[in-house]
């Protein structure tokens, strides 16, 4: 499968990165390593997790997301080098604050690798921004694990087009390394956050993206279309705010494509994101192995620019 330079990195990504927020969540220990296997087999190549995944449920510490990687990881047969592993640092942890001060970094990323079972980590993310602590302290605590050969390359999420600039500001006055990736939340839906000012500057400084929420809790898998249908769901907290006039125009434009290509919605959500120039890839989560044939079409659906006119002009 043909793979993706992911901005100055050096690192390169299949067109999909698996999202690995459902492992030990909605996807058990065995469904991981099942899913985790198919997914390279299939040539995909690059895992996101994050040292809070899953502290939202009952009964979680958070860390439970790395833990699975790391024993999969220890029993497959793919090489440690073939796989990029990515996962974040500095979200509060329920009621605990974590931040991006120096100290917690240096715990975190060590909690991290052990957690993960390697010795490096490929790509390391400030989960969001922390105002409490100075970019120059974040970004020498980046920079000192970088040296120490921990992480290989860093990066954002959450960060908006005037974080990140300050972000690069400092970075080049203090010569610290600076934020070569952002994960943003980005999909047919929840577009204005991301294209304009924050989209162009990734283009124009060559920060790879790899952004999350790419089927926006599901919903554009069309498998929500009323209130009703979120009922019970893992993410009903988050479906149920697509559920809406704007919501279901833009599920009727993919139904037109559906019967024009005969995709599935799920598999023109993500060839929507394959087809932005900004994007490097977007994460997606499955939790079967059913789900994880999406990747696999939409990497081969080719939109036309009259379908991607439409899906445009339906989520705008």
């Amino acid at each position: 499968m043909e793979k993706r330079a992911l901005g100055r990195t050096g690192l390169s990504v299949a067109p999909i990165v698996f999202g690995g927020n459902v492992f030990g969540w909605t996807a058990d220990e065995k469904t991981s390593f099942q899913l985790l296997d198919a997914f390279f087999d299939a040539g995909f190549n690059a895992i996101d997790t994050a040292d809070v995944y899953s502290a939202w449920v009952p009964g979680h510490q958070g860390g439970e997301s790395e833990a699975i990687i790391g024993k999969w990881l220890k029993q497959s047969s793919v090489k440690r080098e073939d796989a990029v592993i990515v996962t974040k640092v500095g979200f509060d942890n329920n009621e605990r604050k974590t931040g991006l001060s120096a100290a917690w970094i240096a715990q975190a990323v060590d909690d991290s690798l052990r957690r993960l079972q390697t010795d490096y980590i490929d790509l390391y993310l400030a989960h969001k921004p922390d105002a409490d602590v100075p970019l120059e302290e974040t970004l020498g605590a980046f920079a000192k694990l970088k040296e120490q050969g921990k992480i290989r390359s860093i990066g954002c999420s959450n960060y908006d087009a005037a974080q990140l600039q300050q972000s690069l500001d400092v970075a080049a006055k203090t010569d610290l390394p600076r934020y070569d990736v952002l994960q943003p939340e980005y999909n047919l839906y929840n577009r204005a956050a991301f294209e304009g000012p924050l989209a162009d500057l990734c283009v124009r400084e060559d920060i790879g993206v790899i952004n999350y929420y790419s089927l926006a809790a599901g919903f554009l898998t069309g498998k929500y279309r009323n209130k009703a249908d979120t009922e019970g769901v893992a993410r009903s907290y988050r479906v149920g705010e697509y559920v809406n006039a704007r919501g279901l125009a833009v599920l009727g434009a993919m139904d037109t494509i559906a019967v024009e290509t005969g995709a599935k919605l799920a598999d023109i959500a993500l060839a929507w994101l394959l087809r932005k120039p900004a994007v490097t890839a977007p994460i997606a989560s499955a939790t079967s192995l059913s789900q994880l044939e999406s990747f696999k079409r939409a990497v081969n659906l080719d939109l036309t620019d009259e379908m991607m006119a439409l899906l445009d002009k339906a989520g705008a």
